[in-house]
């Protein structure tokens, strides 16, 4: 199952962005958004509290500081979530997220099937250096690896999807 979403991945990559937005939708999804950081073993120390909303129009997540956890704390940032994409942008704020095996965004779709068919980095509208293996999709769930990476005003991450017909949850 991961050499062919590896293999998926690099087939993304050769031919370049696709229109992905066949088939099903993320409006209209319950989705939580979680800020983590895990060790080596894959065992978070650090976990924002989790927001949860429905996609809709507009920015979904506006996320600020909580109060430091052990040294750490969310990096303010907005998420929008449309029909297929999926964009980070960052305010003011200029700093480099913690190096750590995983220190990024959670998003976890309320749904019992695997929602993404296909996840593409829109080159174009990505300032940041995310690549496939900074990206991984588990069932309803999108992990997004940022960690060693710079943030700030001009710093953005947008993603396409395809979708799965999966039934809203």
């Amino acid at each position: 199952m991961k050499r062919m979403l590896v293999l998926m991945y690099a087939l993304l990559l050769a031919i370049g962005p696709l229109p992905l937005a066949a088939g099903g939708s993320l409006e209209g999804r319950i989705v939580t958004l979680n800020v983590e950081t895990w060790r080596d073993d894959m065992t978070p120390f650090f976990t924002s509290r989790g927001r949860t909303v429905t996609v809709g129009s507009g920015v979904e997540f506006a996320l600020l500081p909580e109060g430091a956890q052990g040294g750490f704390d969310v990096v303010p940032v907005q998420v929008e979530i449309t029909q297929n994409r999926i964009e980070f942008s960052y305010g003011a704020d200029r700093g480099i997220f913690w190096d750590a095996p995983f220190n990024g965004y959670i998003l976890r779709f309320a749904v019992d099937c695997a929602l993404f068919e296909a996840v593409a980095i829109d080159e174009e509208a990505t300032t940041m250096p995310v690549t496939s293996d900074n990206i991984r999709t588990e069932g309803g769930a999108l992990f997004i690896n940022v960690a060693g990476m710079a943030y700030g005003p001009d710093a953005r991450l947008s993603l396409d999807f395809r979708i799965s017909e999966c039934l809203l949850g």
